[in-house]
């Protein structure tokens, strides 16, 4: 007989146990009132190691799985990109609660058909962009500044993997996605340049874009540099936020209250023509950490965002990152690789050139 306390809990499976699969499948594993029942992936060998080491049940078909185990009704799906809309719009048309791993999909085109598909199903989509769920970057959402100005840069060494995609689609996709959350306007112009080094696709890219309401946002990522950094720094007429992803720490500097009466009185002495070079900008500002109140349990991102996820599925709320917010990523991404694309650089076609050299190994 089953116990009211497994019928209570969320029944979920994880397709693809790759990387990010496992590590999806180890958190469900952790978290209480869920019960992970399978996982699936062509590489059976695979799939049986990872069941085996989490205590579910392996399959390399989904429809095997589901044949099964008809009581899931939540599931991971970290297959290849290229593979997300085949896998997941089965699954949505079932109305079976999709958590697609980042990006949602590898075209518009895909990431549209997805959207559309869960919300004429009324299933659950939530996309996979874990960023969001840092504690920095949580309570840099908190304060509600209207942003004016973004500066991002997210640069790595290389490690090989994801090299069928470029660095814009790999990288820089987390930081569309938290500019456009920040910025709050629909894109108006992109102006973007790239270089392809190793292999057909950019691995080093930068972006301008111009949205609507007049925000900037320079956007840097890079898979070539010599060490990680990811950084984010917003300007606002409310302040300043700096924030480190990797730390998952940051700074915030309002502009009322105390500062906005010592930058008055430095803006008077500026205008009277005093000589400031002895003051320490630092010593007449008021600087404070960046705080949010994590509830129980959410310090790790992947956990934070398969609970806002269940969450979602469990009482009918829209998830934190939703389908819409996943096919404005994807678009934006787009914009920025056709920027590149359409870079012209002096006494060459363009970036094309390179990217198509690269891929012949020039």
């Amino acid at each position: 007989m089953t116990s009211n306390t497994q019928q209570a809990q969320a029944q979920v499976a994880v397709i693809g146990v790759g990387r990010m699969g496992r590590h999806h499948a180890r958190t469900y594993k952790q978290m209480p009132g869920v019960q992970l029942k399978a996982v699936v992936d062509l590489d059976e060998e695979r799939a049986h190691t990872v069941a085996d080491e989490y205590g579910c049940v392996a399959y390399t078909s989904v429809d095997q799985m589901l044949g099964e185990h008809p009581d899931v009704g939540a599931v991971t799906v970290a297959v290849p990109t290229q593979h997300h809309r085949a896998t997941a719009q089965p699954l949505l048309e079932r109305k079976i609660a999709c958590l697609i791993e980042k990006p949602l999909a590898p075209t518009v085109t895909d990431a549209k058909a997805l959207v559309d598909c869960a919300e004429k199903h009324d299933a659950v989509l939530q996309v996979g962009h874990t960023e969001r769920f840092n504690p920095a970057v949580r309570a840099a959402e908190a304060l509600k500044f209207n942003a004016r100005f973004l500066e991002v840069d997210r640069v790595s060494p290389m490690t090989f993997r994801s090299l069928d995609v470029g660095v814009v689609m790999d990288m820089m996709i987390h930081d569309l996605d938290i500019v456009l959350m920040l910025a709050q306007s629909p894109i108006k112009t992109v102006h973007a340049a790239g270089v392809a080094v190793l292999g057909k696709h950019e691995d080093v890219a930068g972006a301008r874009i111009v949205f609507e309401n007049g925000c900037v946002a320079n956007i840097t990522a890079s898979r070539l540099a010599l060490k990680t950094e990811r950084k984010l720094r917003v300007f606002s007429e409310s302040g300043y936020i700096s924030l480190n992803y990797q730390t998952r720490e940051g700074i915030v500097i309002h502009t009322d209250g105390d500062n906005r009466k010592a930058l008055a009185k430095v803006r008077a002495q500026v205008a009277q023509g005093l000589d400031l070079s002895d003051l320490d900008y630092q010593d007449i500002v008021q600087v404070k950490e960046l705080t949010f109140d994590l509830p129980p349990g959410e310090e790790d991102q992947l956990t934070a965002e398969q609970t806002s996820f269940l969450g979602a599925v469990r009482d009918g709320s829209r998830p934190t990152v939703d389908g819409p917010a996943g096919y404005a990523a994807v678009d934006a991404a787009e914009r920025v690789v056709a920027a590149i694309k359409a870079h012209k650089w002096e006494g060459m076609e363009g970036s094309a050139l390179l990217l198509d050299g690269a891929e012949d190994g020039v």
